[in-house]
């Protein structure tokens, strides 16, 4: 009876190991078969909030998918740039996700990229002067413009009849693609009204050679206005700035704080920006900055996930928009756009804080 029974137990370990066994590997061919390959993804700098929140939820879109992921940051480096997406190629990435610091830079690698059947998905800003760029994922950035000067002309009353308003303008880094967009989107609204007289640029200043920011960089941008405050607003007082970005609105910012506004009898001119960066919605908040445009990176990291998975299984993005806007010199780049939002202080909390992208808590 002891030996029957023992065989017995025997027998079933064994069939229990068997049937284990089987599980695991069916688990393991599981993952195995959800491990997708490698996603480079390169990002210009960590010095703005907006670059960290993409790349991490880059890297969670992807890992969702099954690939693993390579994130790099090149912190407004060209040469680090170009050194890192020439390691992603040579780590054999399915796909490189790039945010280029200079569009125009990235032709000579991408050929390399192209050469070892490397698909690559231009991020926020377009890639230009090559064939060797599949699909651009971006936000509307004519529309983002045309938004900044809309909460202008909103905020300082001018659709009402109110003026003139002394303005400066203020534009993104030249050498970004997106800072055209932005700044053409802006003064489609604001030039009617700068030809009536309404709105007086006191410097005359005008077009991105002269009121482009290189690299966004608010230091750059406080540096620009506390000269033209101290050239053309000795007696006369400022009442709007165009700003294309919120690291670049919070600069001038500071600027006009340094000069006596911001104040209770010398308020702050209306300030636009984009972004929803944390210090300029909390600037914002205290009626300093005016608005803000928000653009969900959580919603572009899951466009660039999803166009770079259908591309990779032989499909046409499906979320593919726009066919004809995004000329990069060589080729018209495909593209997904997805649509801003105009923020203030009063709807902050509905698109910010009840979307999860903010905690309340991170405003205070």
């Amino acid at each position: 009876m002891f030996h029957t029974g023992w065989s017995r137990r025997a027998a079933l370990v064994r069939a229990v190991l068997i049937v284990g066994g089987a599980t695991l590997g069916l688990l393991a061919g599981g993952a195995r078969a959800e491990d997708k390959g490698l996603v480079g993804i390169a990002m210009p700098t960590k010095s703005s909030a907006r670059w960290i929140a993409d790349g991490d939820n880059m890297v969670k879109a992807f890992q969702a998918k099954g690939y693993k992921t390579d994130l790099q940051y090149a912190e407004d480096d060209i040469p680090n740039q170009l050194a890192q997406i020439e390691n992603l190629i040579t780590r054999k990435v399915k796909v490189l996700v790039i945010a280029p610091i200079d569009g125009s830079a990235l032709s000579p690698v991408l050929q390399k990229a192209a050469d070892r059947g490397i698909k690559v998905v231009a991020y926020d800003r377009l890639i230009k002067g090559t064939k060797n760029v599949d699909y651009y994922v971006t936000f509307d950035n004519f529309q983002v413009g045309v938004m900044q000067g809309q909460s202008l002309v909103d905020k300082l009353g001018l659709a009402q009849g109110k003026g003139p308003f002394n303005i400066e303008l203020f534009g993104g880094s030249p050498d970004d693609n997106n800072a055209t967009f932005f700044y053409d989107g802006a003064m489609s609204v604001l030039k009617p009204y700068i030809d009536s007289g309404k709105l007086v640029v006191r410097s005359k200043q005008f077009g991105m050679a002269k009121v482009g920011t290189l690299r966004w960089d608010a230091a750059t941008a406080q540096a620009r206005m506390d000269n033209l405050l101290s050239a053309f607003y000795g007696k006369e007082k400022l009442h709007a700035v165009l700003s294309p970005y919120d690291g670049i609105s919070i600069g001038i910012l500071s600027s006009l704080k340094g000069a006596g506004y911001c104040t209770a009898k010398q308020p702050c001119p209306v300030v636009s920006g984009q972004d929803a960066e944390l210090p300029s919605v909390k600037s914002i908040l205290k009626h300093e900055q005016a608005s803000t445009v928000f653009k969900d990176t959580r919603q572009l990291a899951q466009a660039a996930a999803a166009v770079s998975d259908e591309m990779l299984a032989g499909k046409t993005p499906a979320a593919v928009n726009d066919t004809k806007t995004y000329n990069n010199g060589v080729k018209v780049v495909p593209s997904v756009l997805l649509k801003p939002v105009s923020v203030d202080a009063a709807n902050v909390k509905p698109v910010l804080v009840d979307s999860g992208y903010y905690k309340d808590t991170q405003l205070r």
